[in-house]
């Protein structure tokens, strides 16, 4: 289902920098009417208030913290378009002695913080017939070795997005798999990446893949490689249907 940017209110989670904070500028370049800004650390969206006025709001969230959601989804309850984006990296090995904790964090953050955003807003969004966008990555569908327990997490956001893409698609959401490779952010350089192409490269694919009514976007250089080889598996198995 096609969906368009303008006169849209929309969330994103982990606005303040890198990816988020570029989809709020091309949100609101777009068109978008109003943009939550949900961010643990309110002081740290300063600059969007400043460039976008009443255009954005920024509600103090917290991924990891259900009672936190709640509070947001019932602010937020207008919502058209929502954007998990909010994710977290520990680099490690799957023999690193951090491992456990690394994976424990990163799921709650990465998984669980998906599944509580989207049982919160599932009936906002299925009452304002909207979309969810979820940053997933290239690393949900190949593990990287220095960052296997980011990729495990990513494997498992990615596979819960098929799913939500199956159960709130029957109630006329819109829900996008976004897969980046690396990008030029703090958290790829924290990843090893130091060089990457802009932060505008998703978003503005964000908005391209949300009126063309599309699954999976693969945004950057990188990651169209990984799209022509993945395409006819994605076709001929994850969006297709299989009850025939």
């Amino acid at each position: 289902m096609a969906i368009s940017i303008e006169n849209k209110i929309a969330l994103v989670t982990g606005a303040n920098r890198g990816i988020g904070k570029s989809i709020v500028e091309s949100f609101i370049k777009h068109g978008a009417k109003k943009v939550y800004l949900a961010v643990r650390d309110t002081s740290s969206t300063s600059a969007l208030e400043a460039a976008y006025g009443d255009k954005v709001v920024t509600v103090q969230t917290d991924v990891s913290d259900a009672s936190s959601v709640k509070k947001l989804a019932e602010v937020a309850t207008d919502v058209e378009i929502l954007v998990n984006n909010a994710g977290v990296l520990v680099p490690s090995t799957p023999l690193s002695e951090n491992a456990e904790a690394a994976l424990a964090k990163e799921l709650d953050v990465n998984v669980f913080g998906l599944l509580r955003i989207t049982n919160a807003f599932a009936d906002t969004l299925e009452k304002n017939q909207g979309a969810l966008v979820q940053l997933n990555s290239v690393a949900s569908i190949k593990n990287f070795s220095e960052l296997s327990t980011y990729s495990a997490s990513k494997a498992a956001a990615y596979s819960l997005t098929q799913g939500l893409r199956e159960t709130l698609g029957k109630k006329g959401v819109s829900i996008l798999s976004v897969h980046p490779g690396p990008i030029a952010t703090d958290m790829a350089a924290q990843a090893g990446f130091h060089e990457g192409e802009s932060a505008s490269s998703v978003s503005e694919g964000i908005v391209q893949a949300l009126a063309a009514g599309e699954f999976h976007l693969f945004p950057d250089l990188m990651a169209k490689q990984f799209e022509a080889a993945y395409q006819s598996f994605s076709d001929n198995i994850v969006t297709a249907d299989l009850s025939e």
